[in-house]
């Protein structure tokens, strides 16, 4: 079993570690706060304290002295002041008392003193001070009261004699109290000034490790962050291309979230994608990939596939390549019908054509719902037979290399033929092969307005739906009123000249030439029709319409028609 990391679990990590790591920060710095506190404590309850009690020693060690010195000069008078001698008593033994104290004071505080590694050192040598200063001021009180019994029974002399041996020996004290003063007072600052220093590093260090705690947070919240984001953006940016119809994408799947596996299926869907276009792009060179499109892959491809529908039908014939393909091996042939049907088939969905089949070297194609506009499909059928002769131009040039044939190089032609009507559209087959087609009499009007061009030796013919259709798009001009074979009804057909203000003047006086013949050639004013018909020739010697009505009325002269003719002329070419 396969372990699978969510991005839930992701952000749950997250959260657990920058947990962690505040906890951490918070253990550290509450540490080191602590050891600060314990620092303080120390100071204010052990070191202050003892500098101040060994301070006192040093005052109350003078001020008995004092009292000392003022007691015996009282003494030493001839007549002694009883007032001050009682004071200097009172004050010497009230220090002596306080001195007493304040060394048991000064021991308490050493014995109860933590003592860091520092200050050990420091309060061993306050506490071998206080063990030599101690006893000497019990040699020194005995020594006093010595010399005031002196100077109590007047002996003088002799206590003053006496009294520089004891100074010697205050001196000496009061030296060993200035040293022990000054090395609290030394301890002391110290103590004061280390934990200073300990509370500006604890707060430096609160700084540094906030900030850096912030900072590693951040970039590891960036980190995670654009590890989980990024392949969201990659799967954005690649939607993004899917859409604009680029499937060469394969994102790397990076991880087994949900995003890897939304990847997985990103990947998988962009495949089937690109396989249904594969096989869409293969199915396309069989059928129009809009048909496979718009219709067959349809839910409902047989409701919208069948039916009646206004539509326009092209037939499109190559002339001249029965002859060329005996010249031709069978590998060439393929060659050049796969060359002029591409440049065909190109011309007509360049124009939103839907090319129906191929029937030997012929093209049919179709044009309407739903893939134009109703009103669009007769102009652009038109606009297709145009692009179709340049096209074909396009392929007489490249003729000569297809075929190799650079002398007496063949010359084809096209013919086409383009009606605009009901016709029937569906899927029409067998239950196991269909094709998507349309049939009826538009279909095969269509295929004889073709072949009728080689009557009247012209390139493009429509009928009259298709003529009224693109009146104020092109140019043409109206040829035969004609019916076909099995159809009792006639129509008038047209010859596609030009686009819309692109004719020449030469076919546009070949045009109003030939309307003023047919109109003669309909009231059977056989002489006015053929003179006029004979100027169209003078404008254009190859004029097949006006060859084939001159022709035609030679056979009218011979044999008149009713008084009831219309005109019409049947075209027995199926």
């Amino acid at each position: 079993m396969s372990f699978r990391q969510t991005i839930a679990a992701k952000i749950f990590g997250l959260a657990v570690f920058l947990l962690l790591l505040t906890v951490g920060l918070a253990g550290f710095l509450l540490s080191e706060v602590t050891r600060t506190k314990q620092a303080l404590e120390v100071v204010a309850r052990f070191d202050l304290p003892l500098t101040q009690s060994v301070a006192r020693l040093d005052e109350f060690g003078l001020r008995r002295r004092l009292a000392f010195e003022r007691w015996f000069g009282a003494l030493n008078a001839v007549e002694p002041n009883q007032e001050i001698i009682a004071e200097a008593s009172a004050n010497y033994t009230l220090f002596t008392r306080k001195l007493t104290d304040e060394f048991a004071a000064a021991r308490r505080i050493i014995g109860a003193h933590p003592g860091s590694l520092a200050g050990r050192e420091t309060l061993a040598e306050v506490k071998t001070l206080l063990d030599q200063i101690e006893p000497s001021y019990e040699i020194i009180s005995t020594r006093q009261r010595e010399l005031l019994d002196m100077q109590r029974a007047g002996e003088h002399e002799k206590a003053n004699q006496q009294v520089n041996f004891l100074n010697d020996l205050q001196r000496t004290v009061q030296t060993q109290r200035e040293s022990l003063n000054s090395k609290m007072a030394r301890s002391s600052a110290a103590a004061a000034y280390d934990t200073e220093r300990r509370e500006r590093r604890v707060l430096w260090l609160t700084i540094a490790a906030t900030t850096s705690t912030v900072l590693l947070g951040l970039t590891v919240a960036a980190l995670i962050t654009d590890r989980v984001t990024r392949p969201v953006r990659a799967l954005a940016s690649a939607m993004h291309e899917v859409q604009q119809g680029n499937l060469n994408i394969q994102l790397p799947v990076r991880s087994n979230d949900e995003v890897g596996r939304l990847t997985s299926a990103f990947n998988f869907f962009v495949e089937q994608l690109r396989s249904k276009e594969q096989m869409k792009q293969t199915f396309g060179k069989y059928i129009d990939p809009r048909i496979l499109e718009h219709v067959l892959a349809q839910p409902d491809a047989e409701i919208v596939a069948g039916g009646r529908r206004q539509m326009t039908v092209l037939f499109a014939d190559l002339v001249g390549f029965t002859s060329l393909s005996e010249r031709l091996t069978p590998s060439l042939m393929v060659t050049l019908l796969n060359r002029h049907f591409g440049l065909q088939a190109m011309a007509v969905q360049e124009h939103h054509g839907v090319v129906d089949k191929f029937i030997g070297d012929s093209i049919m194609a179709f044009w309407g719902a739903p893939f134009v506009k109703p009103e669009e499909h007769a102009v652009l059928a038109c606009r297709a037979a145009l692009a179709q002769l340049v096209a074909l131009d396009t392929l007489r040039g490249e003729l000569p290399e297809i075929t190799g044939l650079r002398r007496d190089a063949p010359t084809v032609e096209l013919r086409l033929g383009i009606c605009t009507g009901e016709v029937v559209v569906g899927n029409i087959g067998s239950e196991n092969t269909r094709s998507y087609t349309v049939i009826g009499d538009t279909v095969n009007l269509t295929a004889r307005l073709e072949r009728a061009n080689r009557l009247y030796n012209t390139q493009i013919l429509i009928d009259e739906t298709t003529a009224q259709a693109i009146t104020e798009e092109f140019e043409t001009r109206e040829i035969d009123i004609v019916s076909v074979k099995g159809k009792t009804e006639t129509t008038r057909i047209f010859e596609l000249l030009a686009a819309k203000g692109q004719l020449s003047k030469e076919l546009e006086q070949l045009r109003e030439c030939y309307a003023q013949g047919r109109r003669d050639f309909l009231a059977q004013e056989w002489d006015l029709a053929e003179a006029h018909f004979r100027e169209c020739l003078k404008v254009r010697p190859t004029d097949g319409p006006s060859q084939v009505l001159i022709q035609r009325i030679e056979m009218l002269r011979r044999n008149p028609p009713g008084t009831d003719w219309n005109g019409a002329w049947q075209l027995v070419e199926k």
